[in-house]
């Protein structure tokens, strides 16, 4: 094994087509290559959707059915749930000790999030200390590789930053983690924003043939191509830009009928659509038969977790150590906390 990884996704529901290029593709490969750690965030969703919090524990099964049909394997990776193990918790707030509040109010996701939500003064301390969480998550199974695009570039900055302070300041424990960045880039939704579940553009990996050629046949193009007979210029094209994440085979084909009007926007779409049905139809024979056993979905995150805990659990008492914190321990005052155990 070349190291340990953790990575993961916030269960806001069905997984899309930025996901799989931005993430699961290379995911799956990495399986092969690292000890890999998924970690079903569901503490983030809070950040930005707390008042509808009834519905994260179906996400989190849609989203784990998900990873399954993409190829996310539970019998070579530990598959677990965030709020299965307290401990992320624990190191979060003592990581909150060692970042000024400045600090995370200059990460330009947290002003992007504030903006695209329109929240205003109503941006929650969670979505502020997201960051902090996001490093107690990394940290505390001492991964030394978190593959990431470059939306998350600031993110995993700022781990680096607690991991070398931590390190710095009590001696050394967490390594400093690297980043793994995609080679695809970022994926833009049908409407040409971000690709957000939450801003209802994106195409779901499990959507069936008549919504994926739906969502296609939506997606905005080239915005001064006004007739077919016009030039195109596929450079600010978002129809083109799937073409370059899923048909790199006959990218340049599509480019050169683009910019000499060979062919129109419909058309393109059209053919867009048709290529996507077909790639994601193995990926929805795969899910349907994971929605027909519950019980065995369930039961990779009844054994995932613990196994994720027993990690965690590790490193919350190398930190206490370090931060001269195990008085209670030392004093017999209080029993040590043993249970393992998770409920679903």
């Amino acid at each position: 094994m070349k190291g340990r990884i953790l990575t993961g996704h916030r269960p806001t529901g069905r997984r899309h087509l930025g996901h799989l290029v931005g993430t699961l593709q290379s995911w799956v490969k990495l399986q092969d290559e690292y000890e890999c750690f998924f970690i079903l965030a569901d503490w983030h969703v809070l950040t930005t959707d707390y008042s509808n919090s009834g519905r994260i524990g179906q996400n989190i099964i849609d989203t784990l059915i998900d990873w399954l049909a993409a190829g996310i394997d539970p019998e070579r990776s530990t598959i677990f749930l965030q709020s299965g193990v307290p401990e992320h918790a624990e190191l979060t707030l003592l990581f909150s000790m060692l970042v000024t509040v400045s600090r995370l109010e200059r990460n330009p996701t947290y002003k992007e999030q504030k903006q695209e939500l329109d929240l205003g003064e109503r941006a929650s301390l969670g979505l502020l200390t997201y960051p902090v969480l996001q490093a107690a998550d990394i940290l505390i199974y001492r991964a030394n590789v978190v593959p990431v695009g470059e939306d998350q570039l600031p993110h995993l900055e700022l781990s680096r930053e607690i991991a070398r302070r931590f390190n710095n300041i009590y001696g050394e424990l967490f390594p400093v983690p690297q980043p793994l960045l995609s080679a695809t880039p970022r994926l833009l939704g049908i409407d040409g924003r971000m690709m957000h579940t939450s801003y209802g553009n994106t195409i779901p990996l499990s959507a069936p043939p008549e919504e994926v050629r739906e969502k296609v046949m939506s997606m905005i193009t080239d915005p001064e191509r006004i007739h077919k007979s016009d030039p195109g210029h596929p450079e600010v094209c978002n129809v083109f830009s799937y073409y370059q994440a899923f048909r790199k085979d006959i990218e340049e084909q599509v480019r050169d009928e683009c910019e000499k009007a060979k062919i129109g926007c419909v058309e393109c779409k059209r053919r867009l659509a048709e290529f996507l049905v077909e790639k994601l139809q193995p990926f929805r024979e795969k899910r349907a038969e994971l929605i027909d056993q519950p019980d065995k979905v369930i039961q990779i995150l009844a054994e995932g977790t613990p196994k994720a805990r027993k990690v965690a659990r590790e490193t919350i008492e190398m930190v206490r150590e370090r931060m001269k914190l195990d008085y209670t321990a030392q004093w017999n005052v209080l029993p040590p906390a043993k249970s393992l155990s998770v409920h679903f």
